[in-house]
């Protein structure tokens, strides 16, 4: 029986459908030896053993966005959309590498992934279409407006992160961990990009191949710029590298744009994304650059001072410039659908935008929140308060694939040792005794360092939280 029609004549649920896609070897949960994977782009760590209690037959509110379904989500589908672009594994004969790519590349993997790629958009992006509001006016002089209007609005305040970064006592952590968020984003806008070139329409549209052509050579130009200031930073330009420090948000940005690029039906939304794409690279560029130059004293910011500007009546132009032909063909339906796309963007970049201000914000201050984690475990003890708990033994070496937590936790060892992390690079230790607070949907893991290591979880109220 081939794959298709074994995969065809097995209807599931939805979450049989995810976990199904999952099951897939690549996307294994992560060893000791692989926090850092610069050999092998195939391995994407999801945590499996997760999906037995999560839920992607429901979409997920706007409020939730950043919860743990939402990360292993995106990584999924982040692996789907992968499934039909180049990766080079490693060579030598018996690489891993090698197995892990011949399984991403099966017949039977694309086909789960395009039914599971489904569930997850759906389960991922269904509050984008709750919070879509018409453009007023519905013109395309609305839409220019509206187009230059974000654009000064994004200039004047390019976002909070980079203030953040720029505050954070630890510069050269709080740089890193911005710049490999960009790892996420930056390559995938690029293939998004190749996506659309390739197709057979330059007489309904005559300019957009070239607009898209020169977006994407320009692109693939600043790649050296790029791969030199990962290294400047110590870090690899090695694709996925860093799997495990992306967060949910950093990689939604870009599902998205791969989402709507995969369907032609929405090639308006693809294009107004992209533009939004092109704006908020724009305008956060100067930011980059001084939070990289500060942190690695280095004068040379060359791929973040490339970045071509974009003005208001720039912006206005490529606008019209795009969607004119769109609007010739389809009528108002085109100028909605741009705008329905820009706006996405524009509300996943803001959630990225808040996320890692919050997480470098966190992970500058953890002391802070080991004197938090005392004192709230001290608060429980000595008023007999009643928690959730999750207990924990774990043995030499075992490792917690980085995730989320859905709710406040606490970190408590009661024996042994364990590394935990935040951070490309930055082992935390833990012995006896230690306790730490980690704040929902922050990204961590861990991995055990004694023979054995117990540790308790107790889940914290917002109305603990605040007593202390």
């Amino acid at each position: 029986m081939s794959p298709v029609s074994r995969i065809r004549s097995t209807p599931d649920d939805p979450n049989g459908i995810v976990r199904r896609y999952a099951a897939n070897s690549p996307f294994r949960s992560a060893t000791a030896e692989e926090l850092v994977n610069e050999d092998n782009p195939f391995r994407r760590p999801v945590r499996p053993h997760d999906l037995g209690f999560l839920d992607y037959g429901t979409p997920l509110p706007a409020d939730r966005a950043l919860r743990l379904s939402s990360l292993l989500g995106h990584r999924m589908l982040r692996t789907v959309h992968d499934a039909d672009l180049l990766f080079l594994p490693a060579g030598g004969a018996g690489h891993p590498s090698q197995d892990d790519a011949a399984a991403f590349r099966t017949a039977e993997n694309r086909i789960l992934g395009r039914e599971a790629a489904g569930v997850l958009e759906h389960h991922l992006f269904h509050w984008l279409a709750e919070a879509h509001m018409p453009l007023a006016g519905g013109d395309m002089a609305a839409l220019t407006a509206h187009v230059q209007g974000v654009l000064e609005e994004r200039r004047a305040r390019p976002g909070r992160a980079l203030e953040v970064a720029r505050g954070c006592r630890h510069r050269k952590q709080a740089a890193t961990f911005a710049l490999v968020q960009l790892t996420a984003a930056r390559p995938a806008v690029l293939s998004a990009v190749g996506r659309t070139l390739l197709g057979d329409y330059d007489t309904a549209h005559p300019a957009l191949r070239g607009l898209l052509l020169t977006d994407f050579q320009g692109r693939a130009g600043r790649s050296t710029h790029y791969r030199r200031h990962l290294a400047d930073a110590g870090l690899s330009a090695e694709p996925y590298a860093y799997w495990q420090f992306l967060l949910s948000s950093s990689l939604a940005g870009a599902n998205h744009l791969h989402t709507v690029a995969h369907d032609h039906d929405r090639v308006a939304e693809f294009l107004g994304a992209w533009v939004h794409h092109r704006l908020d690279e724009a305008v956060t560029a100067e930011g980059y650059a001084e939070v990289f130059r500060t942190a690695y004293g280095t004068e040379d910011a060359s791929y973040f001072t490339g970045t071509p500007e974009l003005t208001a009546e720039g912006a206005a132009t490529l606008t019209e410039a795009l969607v004119a032909p769109l609007h010739e063909r389809f009528g108002a339906e085109a100028v909605a659908a741009f705008h329905r796309g820009f706006e996405d963007a524009r509300r996943l970049a803001a959630v990225a935008d808040e996320d890692l201000a919050v997480q470098l914000d966190w992970a500058d201050r953890l002391d802070e929140y080991k004197v938090k984690a005392e004192k709230l475990d001290a608060l429980i003890s000595s008023s007999g308060i009643e928690v959730d708990l999750e207990t924990f033994v774990e043995s030499h070496e075992e490792t917690s694939t980085t995730h989320v937590h859905d709710d406040h936790r606490l970190v408590v060892v009661e024996i042994g040792q364990m590394h935990f992390w935040n951070n490309v690079g930055e082992m935390i230790p833990m012995n006896e005794g230690d306790k730490l607070l980690i704040p929902a949907e922050r990204l961590h893991g861990s991995m055990v360092r004694s023979g054995t290591c117990t540790y308790h979880q107790p889940v914290i109220t917002e109305e603990l939280l605040s007593q202390v």
